[in-house]
């Protein structure tokens, strides 16, 4: 399958070599193709990185061309502006797989969601291009758990939000290819459920501040059990 990863930071690298270990013809999309190759961070990662030297790399618009399915690992801030440039016919039908979180640095560390709350990232997403198939995933966890799952010893969870049913099949096999079992895979709903997933990072955060490390991650317990019905800490 062809696809484009969108954003050449650490967390578009790791996907991008993943995917392509796997078999699959990946182009990541960047501002600047040129200046981008040029990086020291950018070349030393295509040498050193199993699956990074077969990866392509274009413009934003030239490689959604290219995807049949979108990886969307640009800054969440930006997300909505890259994803404009590339064009909106050009999304039209695509899987857009969005590993992304709307992180605002703009009071120092530790950043702030926006939006938050009543919005998400994904549901933004999917507002502005109805055409697209939107699936938020992966956004819950550093990005060498995303693709090697095992990093992590035990069980643990990745979840899934998204409208349509056949796009997020395609992301779950996906995720099945990177590692994770089936019982670890949490289907949350629909893109509005985004919203909890994206305010896990502040809880992330502070979890990666008080261990020392990002080798960790979520594990639901009693997932496959169904619902109580009941909000925790409202009456019973």
């Amino acid at each position: 399958m062809r696809y484009a990863v969108l954003g050449t930071g650490m967390v578009g690298r790791t996907v991008a070599a993943r995917l392509n270990s796997l078999g699959h013809d990946v182009v990541m999309g960047t501002r600047d193709p040129e200046a981008t190759a040029d990086r020291d961070e950018f070349a030393a990662w295509r040498a050193g990185e199993r699956g990074a030297a077969g990866v392509g790399l274009a413009g934003f618009a030239e490689a959604t061309l290219h995807g049949e399915t979108l990886v969307n690992a640009t800054a969440g801030k930006a997300s909505v502006a890259i994803l404009t440039k590339a064009g909106a016919a050009h999304l039209h039908g695509r899987i857009l797989i969005d590993v992304a979180n709307p992180l605002d640095y703009s009071h120092g560390f530790p950043p702030t969601l926006q939006p938050v709350n009543d919005d998400s990232l994904g549901e933004r997403i999917q507002r502005t291009f109805p055409g697209l198939r939107v699936v938020k995933t992966l956004n819950t966890m550093n990005c060498r758990i995303m693709v090697d799952p095992a990093r992590v010893p035990g069980e643990h969870t990745v979840f899934l939000s998204g409208e349509d049913p056949e796009a997020k099949a395609e992301v779950r096999a996906l995720l099945h290819a990177f590692g994770w079992p089936e019982a670890s895979v949490l289907d949350l709903g629909g893109i509005e459920t985004a919203r909890g997933a994206e305010m896990l990072l502040p809880v992330w955060l502070r979890l990666m501040g008080a261990l020392g490390h990002t080798d960790f991650n979520f594990h639901v317990q009693g997932a496959r059990r169904g619902s109580t019905g009941l909000v925790p800490g409202a009456d019973a």
